[in-house]
């Protein structure tokens, strides 16, 4: 019985220094990843029955990248927005790819580029946190996922204080 119960804790003994030098591993090169730093993410609230709104965000990469894609679960279709001026006429359309300088801030913001959620599933409420995940791809071609929170806001509400997401 008791060289049973020695041979149980020299295995948990070994799971755990193993456990404990797998977190050392991935805690060293968690920074290698953490290419991309999001900033004073935000959703605009929306009413019932409105069908679209937007998410906004600033966002840093260390490296040349570039967004390709994004989603998030509170809409059917999710994608990236331009907004621009044509004589006097203020256009949105969307686009496949947001270019991320190395080093830059880029903002997404209402009037510029932004985040559309539409076919909303329900309508965001002021102070819910909403999901969405980034999709960045660098130039060697792998690509990477962050995912937000965003914070819903109501109109004519300030953006929220800044705070990371990596």
């Amino acid at each position: 019985m008791s060289r049973s119960i020695d041979f149980t804790l020299r295995l948990i003994v070994r799971a755990a220094a193993l456990v404990a030098a797998l977190g050392a591993t991935l805690a060293a090169t968690a920074p290698a990843f953490a290419q991309v730093q999001v900033d004073t993410p935000w959703v605009r609230a929306a009413v019932p029955g409105q069908l679209s709104t937007g998410a906004f965000l600033d966002i840093r990469s260390e490296k040349k990248a570039t967004i390709v894609k994004v989603e998030s679960a509170i809409a059917g279709v999710t994608e990236m927005h331009t907004m621009e001026m044509k004589g006097n006429l203020m256009t949105m359309r969307a686009i496949d790819r947001l270019e991320l300088p190395a080093g830059q801030r880029v903002r997404l913001a209402p009037g510029g580029h932004h985040i559309m959620l539409m076919d909303l599933k329900q309508p965001p409420k002021n102070g819910e946190i909403v999901p969405i995940k980034v999709t960045i791809e660098y130039e060697d071609k792998k690509q990477e996922t962050v995912l937000v929170s965003a914070q819903v806001r109501g109109l004519g509400t300030a953006p929220p204080e800044k705070h990371h997401h990596h």
